[in-house]
């Protein structure tokens, strides 16, 4: 017999039992549509039946109607699933517990819109199912939008910026992970690589292995695992024979892992495979009802299955339902059903369509159920204006060898916690990087340590790495001659970088240019932040304060001097001021000439003002700085390509000055002290690498970079390539063209020994005089004198103070002239003052010679 044929009887025979209404003391008739060999089935099942219990034990809830809720087994099939709601759809049902997936959601929901029977899913969790294009649909459970907001901040909290997708082709893991993908881009992340496996339970073991071995010569090494149960514990299996679980892997999982672990009373043989995986769980908060209810399941399920979230989330739909239906009926409406007019005029086949009628009262009760706010095992529970759960949140659980340990929540009004969320709905909404923290987690592979996330693929290629081949500057980088090799500065600065990464780079260099003109850095690399100084080439002017002190300056004294030797170092202090004087009028006449006739450019400000032609490097991104960011016209540029083009430039004035990069001009500087700097720098210079945006190897190598700096290993690169005898000042006020102190040296060095012969001559014959007359010294009392009073003799009879000796001996020969009137004493005059009178006369007389 024809199966449409008996289908259309069938749909024939219970059109006839349709009832018009409901009265008081009917039953209510609500349909679920579940496979009831999956986990979530078997455990909906329950949960379900033990709430229409509860509320058909209050006769008050309904007005005295039984709430009967009729299952159908879809069995893993999206066919009979549509068969089942085209059933419920038939017998005046008013409302329909799920589909269990989103395949079957997407099809039913255009009945439901048609038919005006509300769909509720707490499992169908597509976030592409549009309120707008299905508003009969209703999830009553945290959508998948909100579980991949969830791995994504889990992916930036860790700091890995790709991430390998591995999921089941179908409408709800394909369109979660596409919304995975739009949530990484918000943080700058992104999915590398989509590995897509047929649908559940299609998967085989050797679509598994396929998808996994091109993963493993890839890059990332954090894997999204968005499937259901049967498929999921597949991929762990294939993974762990594959060596995928061992240390650098990261796994994270969506809430079937989850499942399996709370609803399974035995874990499969593959369960040993996923140690050290992250995996969310829908959260629950702690609550009296919840813990009678967990109290009760094992009598409810006679320990055949244990309770996950989505049971205690199908025990609330159906208490939602009861409670919409109970305003439903309050309000003084009735259950009633109307033939759809433009389902009678089909005909000509088999099938019986007019037995499907419009739910009448379907609009006020879709409206009961999101007005509908109560609180239940998953706690407050009501609908947001967009009609998503309020406050949605999930635990994330990190899977051990002995069970499982929970490391933290993420909720939609926090983020990542480890404080449970409905603790925070009272404080001030937070989502700052600062603030999200979640506890340690174990790895594969039994480590702590965060993984690195990446690896370079295990596919051959090396890390290629361009360089430009350059006509100027080539201590920086440069191919030498007649070989593949390269050389420079920022060779020798990678390859030192290269050896403190933990791991092995691969890497070859390849010269950018022909080697006969510098290539632009726009040609090399796409984008890269401008960083120029300004530096100008003509001398440098120095104010007028500075000016007048820069040539020596000396003060004569103008005594009187009457000795011959005198008068010999007079005369020659006279040529030595005579050149000085003349020499300074010189300098600082030529120093005030210089400042009239230099450049007329103090900095940036005044070579923007003026027309002179600007020299710039070939291939900088000077060019487009001066021209679009300064406003400076092309025609006024130059380009030049090397360090002996911008001295040629300078000297014949083709250009006024040069504006590059400091690291080039202090190299440029080094060997042409003719030039200097003038202005500050206007934007901060550097260099660096430039690698693919989001590159992780990018973060390895600054880190690398910045230990170079602080061990040192930097400076001495640098003092290897840069480092030139410097000039001995870069300030051309100062240069070789101005006299400077050394300028006079000889001349101070003929004073100087005019000075010392002088002053040597005249000890010399000081010393003669004395001598003539202390070894006559022959008294007693005399020669017992100290050294010390030798000493001051000496030094009275050396002092040049003869108006001093005169007073002494007028003064000595009163004294005699005194003790010969009186008589007293000896006619002898003391010896000593004989020698003191003596010395006086012989001083006296030396003086008048030297004179």
């Amino acid at each position: 017999m024809n199966l449409a044929w008996l289908l259309s009887f069938w749909i024939l025979c219970t059109s006839s039992f349709s009832l018009g209404a409901l009265s008081p003391g009917g039953t209510v008739n609500v349909g679920a549509i579940f496979t009831l060999g999956s986990i979530n089935g078997r455990v909906a099942k329950i949960a379900m039946e033990a709430a229409e219990d509860d509320i058909n034990s209050d006769p008050s809830l309904l007005g005295g109607r039984k709430l009967s809720i009729n299952m159908h087994d879809s069995n893993f099939s999206g066919f009979l699933g549509i068969i089942g709601a085209l059933q419920f759809l038939e017998t005046d049902t008013v409302a329909v517990i799920g589909p269990q997936t989103a395949v079957m959601a997407h099809v039913l929901s255009h009945l439901a819109n048609e038919l005006q029977v509300p769909f509720l899913s707490f499992t169908a969790l597509d976030p592409t199912l549009s309120p707008l294009q299905f508003p009969y649909f209703i999830q009553t459970a945290p959508n998948d939008l909100f579980q991949m907001t969830a791995i994504a901040d889990m992916v930036s909290y860790y700091g890995w910026s790709e991430v390998t997708a591995v999921f089941n082709d179908d409408d709800q893991n394909r369109n979660g992970i596409t919304v995975l993908g739009d949530k990484l881009a918000e943080r700058r992340c992104k999915i590398s690589y989509k590995a897509a496996l047929p649908p559940e339970p299609k998967t085989t073991r050797s679509d598994v292995q396929d998808e996994l071995a091109k993963i493993l010569g890839m890059e990332s090494r954090v894997i999204v695992l968005n499937t259901f149960s049967k498929t999921g514990l597949l991929v762990f299996d294939v993974a762990k024979a594959l060596g995928m679980m061992e240390n650098g892997f990261v796994w994270i999982v969506t809430s079937w892992l989850s499942t399996v672990i709370d609803s399974a009373s035995h874990l499969p043989t593959t369960a040993n495979s996923i140690q050290g995986v992250l995996a969310l769980r829908p959260h629950t908060p702690d609550s009296k009802r919840k813990r009678d209810f967990m109290s009760r399941w094992n009598q409810l399920s006679n320990g055949s299955i244990g309770l996950n979230p989505y049971g205690l989330y199908a025990y609330d739909t159906v208490w939602l339902l009861a409670r919409a239906l109970k305003s439903f009926f309050d309000q003084g409406n009735t259950i009633s059903f109307t033939n759809d007019s433009r389902l009678g005029g089909i005909g000509g086949g088999y099938l019986n369509l007019g037995a499907l009628s419009i739910f009448d009262g379907g609009s006020q009760l879709l409206k009961n159920i999101l007005q509908t706010s109560m609180t239940g095992l998953t706690g407050p529970f009501r609908f947001n204006p967009d009609r998503s759960i309020l406050h949605p949140s999930y635990d994330i659980i990190n899977v051990l060898e002995t069970g499982y340990q929970q490391v933290g929540y993420w909720s939609n009004y926090s983020g990542l916690s480890v404080v449970p969320p409905e603790t925070l709905y009272g404080k001030a909404a937070n989502r700052s990087s600062s603030s999200q923290h979640l506890q340690s987690v174990v790895w594969p592979g039994g480590t702590t340590a965060r993984p690195r996330g990446w690896v370079f693929p295990n596919n051959g290629k090396e890390l290629q790495i361009g360089i430009p081949d350059r006509v100027g500057y080539r201590d920086f980088v440069s191919k030498v001659n007649g070989t593949d090799m390269v050389q420079g500065y920022c060779i020798d600065v990678f390859l030192a970088a290269i050896k403190l990464l933990p791991y092995a780079v691969p890497h070859k260099f390849i010269p950018f240019g022909d080697g006969h003109k510098n290539p632009t850095y726009y040609d090399l690399v796409y984008k890269i932040t401008t960083r120029v100084s300004k530096y100008t080439a003509p001398q440098k002017k120095k104010s007028d304060d500075v000016a007048y002190t820069d040539p020596m300056k000396m003060f004569v004294t103008g005594e009187n001097t009457v000795s011959t030797l005198g008068r010999l170092v007079l005369i020659i202090w006279l040529f030595v001021v005579l050149i000085i004087n003349s020499s300074y009028t010189a300098s600082l006449t030529s120093i005030l000439t210089v400042q009239q006739l230099s450049s007329t450019i103090k900095g940036i400000d005044s070579l923007i003002t003026s027309n002179v032609q600007i020299g710039f490097q070939v291939g900088s991104f000077a060019e487009n700085y001066l021209n679009e960011e300064l406003s400076i016209a092309k025609t006024r540029l130059v380009a030049l390509g090397s360090p002996e083009e911008y001295a040629d430039a300078l000297k014949n004035g083709t250009v006024a000055a040069v504006v590059d990069e400091r690291p080039y001009i202090d190299l440029f500087l080094s060997e042409h002290c003719e030039f200097s700097i003038i202005g500050q720098e206007f934007t901060r210079s550097g260099w660096g690498f430039a690698f693919p945006r989001d590159s992780p190897l990018a973060i390895d190598m600054s880190t690398a970079i910045l230990q170079l700096s602080e061990n040192g290993e930097l400076q001495k690169i640098h003092n290897k390539w840069l480092q030139r005898k410097l000039c001995s000042s870069r300030d051309i006020g100062s240069s070789a063209d101005q006299l400077q102190l050394q300028s006079f040296w000889g001349l101070f060095l003929i004073c100087g020994i005019a000075c010392v012969l002088a002053l040597l001559i005249y000890f010399c014959a000081t010393f003669r005089q004395f001598s003539q007359h202390f070894p006559e010294e022959s008294d007693s009392s005399v020669q017992s004198r100290s050294r010390s009073k030798r000493l001051q003799t000496f030094l009275s009879f050396a002092d040049d103070k003869e108006e001093q000796w005169k007073k002494s001996k007028s003064k000595r020969k009163r004294e005699d002239e005194l003790s010969n009137r009186s008589g007293e004493g000896s006619m002898s005059v003391n010896r000593s003052e004989r020698i003191q009178r003596d010395i006086s006369q012989e001083r006296e007389n030396g003086d008048t010679r030297l004179h």
